[in-house]
């Protein structure tokens, strides 16, 4: 790998008239995070040129999306994504959720460092005043970064914990939220897959078909995401995938999201999962459902 070859590479592709798409793409998807944020500084200090901003100048619309996508180191890509889910009119509560239930201790307290310092002020704020009552607290918890990440499985309080949940929802008429959210949003993962066993046992049903009947909207979203990635994160964002591509037009965000934030961490596990839940290939249903560049480069990120 030579930064200064890929830099100049990448001034070729966009220098003159007209762009080199294929040549960008070739370039950045053969890269990971780390090499490309070494090509950025090289293009600076060989060209004198900012990298992101002739990006942005010669690419457009989705496609452009992708490739400063891949260009963001990891942190920061989810900072800005939770920044652009909150921004503005409107919340974009599907991001929230995906983020915030899906990132590791270490990569949620990383989101918050960076955020402070990209934004001025908390993540914590900026879910407050973004979103309401239950909901907000289940996010709020979640941005602490605070659950156990220990192995230990408590036997008797895992008993204990499916029996409250059963107690706070199934048993009694109204749901008592905050039990959910204290044990599904505080407990380690191998605790977790104890109680939703013994929970079955309890409630003759899935916590999650529990979760579906007892609560709506938002709420329900962010409690689901919890529990499923608790039990496979990668099927978790095989489903986001599947599902901002089927029917009728694409969630571009979500889309975009999941195969640059997942391409270097989970994506043959992503892959794998895909094709067992939905018989049909990822790579597949991304090229029916994308064209041009931008389907170029989601193709490459997803691989095979």
């Amino acid at each position: 790998f030579s930064a200064e070859q890929e830099a100049q590479a990448l001034r070729k592709a966009m220098k003159g008239f007209g762009t080199d798409e294929d040549a960008i793409i070739d370039v950045l998807t053969k890269l990971n995070v780390s090499q490309r944020q070494q090509v950025l500084i090289t293009y600076k200090s060989t060209i004198g040129r900012d990298l992101i901003d002739d990006l942005k100048s010669e690419l457009s619309g989705n496609f452009e999306r992708v490739i400063i996508g891949m260009m963001t180191p990891t942190t920061m890509y989810d900072v800005q994504e939770l920044r652009r889910a909150m921004k503005g009119a409107g919340t974009d509560e599907g991001c929230l959720i995906e983020i915030l239930a899906s990132r590791t201790n270490e990569e949620i307290r990383r989101i918050n460092e960076n955020y402070r310092l990209q934004y001025g002020r908390s993540l914590e704020d900026d879910i407050v005043s973004d979103t309401s009552s239950m909901f907000r607290r289940v996010l709020v918890s979640l941005s602490t970064g605070n659950r156990d990440e220990g192995m230990y499985v408590d036997q008797a309080l895992a008993q204990q914990d499916a029996q409250v949940l059963y107690e706070a929802g199934e048993k009694k008429w109204g749901t008592d939220e905050v039990q959910f959210m204290s044990i599904l949003c505080t407990r380690n993962r191998h605790h977790l897959l104890r109680v939703f066993d013994v929970y079955r046992g309890i409630a003759n049903k899935d916590i999650t078909d529990s979760i579906k009947s007892e609560m709506s909207g938002d709420l329900e979203d962010a409690l689901l995401a919890v529990v499923k990635c608790t039990r496979n994160k990668p099927a978790y964002f095989a489903e986001r995938l599947y599902k901002s591509m089927k029917g009728l037009g694409t969630d571009d965000n979500t889309l975009i999201r999941v195969m640059v934030s997942r391409s270097e961490i989970d994506m043959l596990d992503i892959r794998r999962e895909f094709l067992t839940m939905y018989g049909k290939s990822l790579y597949s249903f991304i090229k029916g459902d994308c064209s041009g560049d931008y389907r170029k480069v989601l193709l490459r990120l997803c691989g095979g």
